[in-house]
C-alpha cells in the first residue's frame, strides 16, 4: 500500500473540508463570514476618500440594502422619462407573495412607483420592492436582477451580484461594505433630487402609517438616509449619511450581532470620521424627546393622499419620530445550501412639492439645504 506524503495529506484535508462546506454544507460556510465578525468603511462623500474601514471587501448578503439598487434603478428610470412617480404599477401573484417585511399587496392591485420607494426606504417592503422591480424589468424579477448587477458593474461594485429586488436571502446574492460604500455615493452625487425620500420618517398606505426603520434619523446628529437590512444569515446590517458642517460621510455596518451593536459601531465610526476631519462632537438627541419632521403622504393616484396638488403635490402631516424603531426582517423559510465565492482582482400642514426637477443636492446640504439645478441629466448607460 502506497503512502500519501503529508503535504499532499494536508492538502487533500483542506480540499475536503472546503468541499464540504461548499458543497454539503455551503450554509455553513457563509455564516462563518458573519457571526462576529463586522464588515465596516466610512467615506468622504465629496471625495471618496475612504477615512476608516474594517474588511471592507469581504463578501456578504446584503439583505434589505439590496434595495438600494433597486432605488437607483428607480431614480434612474424616472430621470430618464421612462416611468413617473404617479404612474401605476400591476402587483403579480409572484410580488404579493413576498415574505414580511411588506405592505400586504393583493395580486391584481396597482401602487405607484412613488408608493413604492416610499415602501422601500421606509418599511423595507419586499412586496412593493419585488413589484417595482418586475415593472421595471418588463414584468420580470430576474430579468430585472441582471439589471441590477450590469449596473452594479458600470459603478465600480465588482464584488457585488443581485438575484432579486428586495434582498430576500439568495445564496448568490453577494456585495461588499465598499461596494454598498459606492453606491451609497452614486445615490448622493447622482440622483440628489431624490434623496429626501431617505429622509421621510413615515408615509400613509391606503389609511395606515408606515413608519421608517431607519434608527439613526432623529437619533444622531445630522443622519440623513440611507437604508437597514437584516436576516439571520447576513446579520444587522445599516447604510447612514450625515451631514454636519460641510462635511458629509457615508458609513456603512455589516455583519454585526444586533441592532444595539451596529448602532453603536455605526455611531462610533462617523464620530471617528468627523473628529478626523476636524469637526466638533454633536450631543445626540435625547431619546425621550425625539425629533418632530413631517410625515410624508404619496402623491395623488395611488389612493392613498388625502388630497390633491396638482399632479406633482405631496401632503405633509406631523408626526413624532420613535429613533427606536424595529427593522425589518427580510427572510425565507428556508435558503439553498449552496454557496460559492468569488473574488475579483405633525394640526395637518400642507406642503407643495414643485414639478420634478432635474437637480443635484448639494453633497454638504443633502435633504436640508437648498438645490442647485444642473443644466441636463447626466447620459446614463
Amino acid at each position: 500500500m502506497s503512502r500519501i506524503p503529508m503535504s499532499r495529506l494536508s492538502r487533500l484535508k483542506v480540499t475536503a473540508t472546503v468541499g464540504l462546506c461548499v458543497g454539503i454544507g455551503g450554509m455553513h460556510a457563509a455564516r462563518a463570514q458573519y457571526v462576529g465578525q463586522v464588515s465596516a468603511i466610512v467615506l468622504d462623500a465629496r471625495t471618496g476618500a475612504v477615512l476608516s474601514q474594517q474588511d471592507p471587501d469581504l463578501r456578504r448578503y446584503p439583505a434589505s440594502l439590496t434595495k438600494l439598487m433597486t432605488l437607483y434603478l428607480a431614480f434612474k428610470a424616472v430621470r430618464t422619462g421612462q416611468v413617473t412617480l404617479d404612474q401605476p404599477m400591476p402587483v403579480s401573484i409572484h410580488a404579493a407573495s413576498m415574505e414580511p417585511s411588506k405592505l400586504g399587496l393583493r395580486p391584481g392591485s396597482t401602487l405607484t412607483v412613488e408608493q413604492a420607494v416610499l415602501a422601500l426606504v421606509t418599511k423595507s417592503a419586499n412586496d412593493a420592492a419585488c413589484a417595482l422591480g418586475e415593472f421595471l424589468g418588463g414584468g420580470d424579477e430576474t430579468r430585472f436582477a441582471a439589471m441590477m448587477t450590469r449596473e452594479a458593474g458600470r459603478l465600480g461594485m465588482y464584488d457585488t451580484v443581485f438575484r432579486n429586488a428586495s434582498g430576500l436571502p439568495n445564496p448568490e446574492q453577494m456585495t461588499s461594505a465598499r461596494d454598498l460604500a459606492v453606491l451609497a455615493r452614486h445615490l448622493i452625487v447622482d440622483y440628489g433630487e431624490y434623496y429626501h425620500y431617505f429622509a421621510v420618517p413615515g408615509f400613509y398606505f391606503h389609511g395606515h402609517e408606515v413608519p421608517n426603520h431607519d434608527p439613526m434619523l432623529g437619533a444622531y446628529p445630522g443622519a440623513d438616509g440611507l437604508k437597514t437590512g437584516y436576516t439571520a444569515v447576513a446579520g444587522h446590517n445599516l447604510v447612514t449619511s450625515a451631514v454636519r458642517d460641510n462635511v458629509r460621510l457615508i458609513g456603512v455596518v455589516m455583519g454585526a450581532k444586533s441592532n444595539n451593536r451596529r448602532n453603536a459601531t455605526m455611531t462610533a465610526l462617523l464620530d471617528n470620521g468627523f473628529e478626523a476631519k476636524g469637526i466638533a462632537p454633536v450631543a445626540p438627541t435625547p431619546a425621550a424627546r425625539p425629533a418632530t419632521r413631517p410625515l410624508l403622504l404619496a402623491r395623488a393616484g395611488g389612493g392613498a393622499v388625502a388630497g390633491r396638488h396638482g399632479a406633482h403635490g405631496v401632503s405633509l402631516a406631523s408626526m413624532r419620530l420613535n429613533p427606536v424603531q424595529p427593522d425589518e426582517v427580510a427572510e425565507a423559510p428556508s435558503i439553498p445550501a449552496s454557496y460559492t465565492r468569488i473574488r475579483r482582482g405633525h394640526g395637518t400642514v400642507v406642503h407643495v412639492h414643485p414639478a420634478t426637477v432635474h437637480a443635484r443636492v448639494h453633497l454638504v446640504g443633502m435633504g436640508h439645504v437648498a438645490h442647485a439645478t444642473h443644466a441636463r441629466a447626466k447620459a446614463r448607460s
